[in-house]
């Protein structure tokens, strides 16, 4: 939006917490000066108006649910419990207006950005039963139905729901012995899925004790919290997890907490070539539940199927929800591990609020029969960090907190981008970057002119500051390169402090010396000059009247000094022109053209050059403005010797002799 106003619709929106996000056009990367160019305020007011539905039926499995549809639809929901394995929704009896034929348009699930995963279901055909298969589909929460009509106003359309529930028969790893093992763990255990005991009871609504076989293995995970967004999980007992191809592999990763969601979710999985020659390990990570049934096609979906897998590196950010609430399905993450590609590494920025599981599975598309006996173990490891690799050796992890939500971002330098600073399509070269530092570092030695000058010139205290000012202006621009060439002798912060206090006071001396003020006088300025550029500096330092506020104030002195020995002399001061033509005039256009390049041509692009520029016009303006000397001061001596010894003073008047 540019002036007006935008609007989104999103019907049936998950639930939970959705973001906003406003953003900016892109910067002109042109150098402002702060105070010089007025502030543009941005108001932006976001309002949301919430429709609820009402009238919501519930749905319980292998209960027939009668519906009657007109002009509006109706809402179903149904609550898929932990475990099952899948979810069938039929429609029987469908009939309109007494004939045969079901025009009902079935939607299940919630709608979420930037992805929409809904599964819909159209049912126009002649028969008047239809039926939808779910598998895997998002655990404990419930599961919202839509059914609209495609009869047409005034046309009644009727027909039973039913909603048949399929249980899964979890197999778990027995970890009793190993948490008595190690009593003294400092975190919490995230076991996952519940070993199965005799008394497990299935999901059927008649509570009976279900049989067969078992439809996945857990393995219970321990999660240990190391720092703010950073977590780490492991299998309780071993590093490795066991994979067969009879049922998938599961872990949990409890990522629930409501402060997970602002890190970076890593997995890497490693698995020994020589134990995976003929076969390979198929492995998809999903939110909400975990994929039971692993197919040729390698899909990595749960809840609905026929989707393209997304791809493992176009990651997008789910929308978070509670665990306990109407469920929104999303596209998972696959990965997989062969003899050929013994590794495999995912990165999830912002992952989800919900349980993540990770689903492995031994797979022989050649040779099914290999694959019954054999068994592989897959090192895995999981983590959850604020920034990935810290960001390398091009950017800086920053922890953000906006409104309550906290999360991490990689600030990138030297054109580096990306997630983690490592897209190099716009970055600087080591050459490119080196040249900057000695760009900015070595124009500081044009300092040396009015250093020598000023010692030339008996100006002690000048040749002081400008050295100060050469010194630190090296170093803190020796410490503010982004990329390799870095030296920092002391805290930035430091260095930039004192960068900034030595141009003020350098522009400050200049201009006092200029007016030719007495000595006592001006060295009382000098030291008032100095503690106020401090002061200002403290408040705000890059505010441009901090600095121009007492550089304006020195040059009415200095005109005001100027005027005063016009009128006295009754002629032009200074009155060489000589002085003015080889002086002053080329000082005082090397300080406008310095000014004009420091308030209006600076960008991102040539701040290496142009503030070089900067550096060599202020050195090269303070060497022509200086004034030269006074005409009994010797060159290379002070303007006054302090007396180290005693002196004897001889009276000249003759004395009176008493003659006795």
């Amino acid at each position: 939006m540019l002036h007006s106003n935008a609007s989104i619709n999103i019907s049936h929106p998950a639930p939970g917490d959705w973001f906003v996000a406003a953003h900016l056009p892109p910067s002109s990367h042109k150098i402002e000066v702060k105070g010089f160019v007025p502030t543009c305020a941005y108001i932006f007011q976001p309002d949301m108006l919430v429709v609820r539905v009402v009238e919501v039926s519930i749905l319980e499995p292998d209960v027939p649910l009668p519906q009657t549809l007109l002009s509006h639809p109706s809402y179903l929901k149904v609550f898929v419990p932990e475990y099952t394995q899948e979810l069938r929704l039929e429609l029987q009896g469908c009939a309109s207006n007494g004939s045969l034929g079901c025009p009902v348009r079935l939607t299940v699930g919630l709608a979420t950005l930037p992805g929409n995963f809904q599964k819909v279901l159209t049912c126009s055909g002649p028969t008047q039963a239809c039926h939808l298969l779910l598998p895997s589909p998002p655990w404990d929460r419930w599961l919202q139905v839509t059914a609209k009509s495609l009869a047409g106003p005034r046309v009644s359309v009727a027909f039973s729901a039913v909603a048949a529930l399929t249980a899964c028969r979890p197999w778990s790893v027995n970890f009793q012995h190993l948490l008595q093992s190690s009593p003294n763990q400092s975190s919490n255990a995230s076991t996952g899925l519940l070993p199965p005991t005799p008394s497990y009871q299935d999901l059927d609504r008649r509570g009976r004790v279900g049989g067969g076989s078992f439809c996945l293995r857990s393995f219970p995970v321990l999660r240990e919290d190391v720092d703010v967004v950073s977590v780490r999980f492991q299998p309780l007992d071993r590093v490795s997890v066991l994979v067969q191809s009879d049922m998938p592999s599961v872990m949990r990763l409890n990522l629930n907490t409501g402060m997970d969601s602002g890190g970076s979710l890593t997995i890497s999985m490693r698995v020994n070539k020589t134990a995976i020659a003929n076969t390979s390990v198929v492995a998809c990570v999903t939110a909400a539940s975990p994929l039971l049934s692993f197919n040729a096609s390698l899909s990595c979906t749960t809840g609905i199927g026929g989707i393209r897998p997304r791809d493992q590196q176009a990651l997008w950010l789910p929308m978070t929800r509670p665990s306990s609430s109407p469920a929104a399905f999303f596209q998972g993450h696959p990965l997989s591990l062969s003899a050929s590609s013994p590794t495999a590494n995912l990165i999830i920025p912002y992952p989800e609020t919900d349980n993540w599981y990770l689903s492995l599975q031994l797979m022989c598309p050649e040779r099914p029969e290999e694959c019954e006996q054999a068994s592989v173990l897959v090192e895995t490891t999981l983590n959850l960090v604020p920034c990935l690799n810290d960001c390398g050796p091009y950017g800086q992890c920053l922890l953000l907190r906006r409104h309550g939500y906290l999360y991490a971002g990689c600030s990138c330098k030297a054109g580096w981008r990306g997630w983690s600073c490592t897209d190099n399509s716009t970055a600087q070269t080591a050459a490119q970057q080196k040249a900057a530092a000695l760009l900015l570092t070595l124009s500081n030695l044009v300092f040396l002119a009015p250093i020598a000058i000023s010692v030339h010139r008996s100006l002690l205290v000048e040749a002081s500051v400008y050295a100060y000012t050469m010194f630190f202006s090296t170093f803190y621009h020796a410490c503010d390169q982004p990329g390799e060439a870095v030296l920092c002798i002391l805290n930035y912060d430091t260095l930039q402090y004192c960068d900034f206090l030595g141009s003020g006071v350098s522009i400050w001396v200049t201009v006092l010396c200029m007016a030719r003020l007495k000595a006592a006088l001006k060295y009382v300025l000098f030291l008032l000059g100095a503690l106020v550029f401090a002061m200002s500096l403290q408040l705000d330092r890059r505010a441009a009247w901090n600095t121009m506020g007492p550089c304006l104030f020195a040059i009415v002195v200095m005109v005001t000094m100027w005027v005063y020995r016009c009128g006295r002399r009754r002629h032009c001061y200074p009155p060489s022109w000589q002085r003015w033509v080889f002086y002053l005039l080329p000082g005082i256009s090397m300080a406008a053209v310095a000014i004009t390049i420091y308030t209006s041509m600076m960008t991102s692009d040539n701040y290496y050059y142009t503030h070089s520029i900067w550096h060599m016009l202020l050195a090269g303006s303070a060497a022509f403005l200086l004034p030269p000397r006074e005409q009994h001061t010797k060159p290379w001596a002070c303007s006054q010797k302090l007396t180290c010894h005693y002196e004897i003073c001889k009276n000249h008047r003759d004395e009176l002799y008493t003659v006795t």
